[in-house]
């Protein structure tokens, strides 16, 4: 296990160039944003990145940056495919990807997510990949989401000390995840750096604005407009929201609410639940529901037209959709949960609130729309953009990262 510190050293502030440093980005094929920023930022840093994915984390510049190859590793597959066919995808994606790291230059392995099969990828692939000499960094966006999700087992949890024991670094983004990753899994705490969240600018932000983007949704420039967007599960409380909101729309005509996300398997009961309850402020236009995968180029639509994102989330360490909404300068209210309460600047960047609580969330919308970051929403937005810039970009991440690849690699 390897030990980095988080100051800033000569090559940070470009005092010297560092040496040119190879590695691996192995994605699971899934998080192109993260991917991608991480990619250009570290290329940005003086390392050569080969990055290990499929169609969706593929882009243009993943092809034509310097520094940067892209493998894609997934066969493309009908959305008609047999059962069959899903299998043999998986297991030609598990040869194709034992061949690259037995023949790859790079010494680091970086894996942002597991492919497909997680008992494998947590043991026998991290076995393979240490015979092969390979210093492996992870990213634990979740340290343990089966039980985050209420899924958890025994077969999880060990699998989990597996791969977080054979790793050489683990990056978290709270102190709250090392934490946790010291005290339920053993980890050395000298082989865990905190990194913050880095904001997503991974889509397309073109000239449109906030009125232009509202009326794209039908919506008026004098609509409250809230926005709760991402994929759609219950830990993330969106039936509290939608109890607040029924409240504040009872009283003020204004108020709007987007709710934009995919839903994935097992959640269909859920969404149905939720529908159900909405059914009234649907028909009536107040609730404005998107349960589908959003484009990139759409995306900016949702986050322009809004006034506020709101997280209810009832458990969750970090939330990527938090800095993706900073990226276009707008304000959050978050509950308290997790980090989001060190991620926040009340009454600047947005507010908090208690978790399933939907009077005291209610109650903080009103505050919200209440207040000079609404009255003033035209110029804070940038005030937003300028804040997550300068505490969430990712060249202090890519910065903090290569250190610890260096660390591994005994460079340092």
């Amino acid at each position: 296990m390897s030990t980095v510190t988080e100051d800033i050293t000569a090559h940070d502030v470009g005092l010297a160039r560092p040496a040119v440093l190879d590695m691996a980005l192995l994605t699971g094929g899934v998080d192109r944003p993260y991917a991608y920023g991480l990619a250009m930022a570290l290329v940005a840093k003086n390392v050569h990145v080969e990055v290990i994915g499929n169609d969706v984390v593929d882009s243009i510049e993943m092809h034509t940056t310097p520094g940067l190859k892209f493998f894609n590793l997934w066969p493309v597959q009908s959305a008609k495919a047999t059962s069959f066919a899903k299998v043999s995808r998986i297991v030609s994606h598990y040869r194709s990807l034992i061949c690259y790291a037995a023949l790859a230059r790079p010494r680091v392995f970086h894996i942002l997510w597991n492919s497909k099969i997680q008992v494998f990828d947590r043991t026998l692939l991290m076995l393979y990949f240490k015979v092969l000499g390979k210093r492996i960094a992870l990213t634990a966006h979740n340290v343990n989401q089966a039980r985050r999700d209420s899924r958890d087992t025994w077969l999880n949890r060990i699998t989990l000390r597996i791969q977080y024991r054979l790793a050489d670094h683990i990056f978290v983004h709270t102190q709250k995840m090392k934490d946790e990753l010291l005290a339920d899994f053993g980890v050395a705490g000298e082989s865990v750096t905190v990194i913050r969240h880095p904001i997503n600018d991974a889509f397309p932000n073109s000239r449109l604005t906030p009125s232009e983007a509202k009326g794209r949704l039908g919506l008026e420039d004098t609509n409250k407009t809230i926005l709760c967007f991402g994929r759609i599960k219950p830990y993330k409380g969106i039936e509290y929201l939608l109890s607040a909101f029924q409240t504040l729309a009872a009283g003020d005509g204004q108020y709007r609410l987007l709710i934009a996300g995919e839903v994935q398997k097992g959640n269909e009961k859920y969404l149905e639940s939720l529908t159900q309850a909405m059914a009234a402020e649907m028909e009536r236009g107040q609730i404005i529901l998107k349960t589908q995968f959003i484009p990139d180029e759409e995306i900016e639509v949702y986050f322009k037209a809004a006034d506020v994102i709101v997280l209810p989330y009832k458990d969750i360490f970090q939330s990527g959709v938090l800095f993706l909404g900073y990226s276009f300068g707008l304000p959050a209210i978050v509950t308290d949960v997790g980090s989001f309460r060190e991620e926040l600047v009340v009454g600047e960047t947005g507010y908090l609130c208690r978790p399933e609580d939907p009077t005291d969330l209610m109650r903080t919308i009103e505050r919200f729309f209440a207040s000079d970051l609404y009255r003033n929403l035209g110029t804070k937005r940038q005030e937003i953009k300028n804040y997550a810039e300068a505490h969430h970009s990712w060249s202090a991440v890519a910065s903090l990262t290569r250190r610890a690849y260096e660390a591994t690699l005994g460079e340092r």
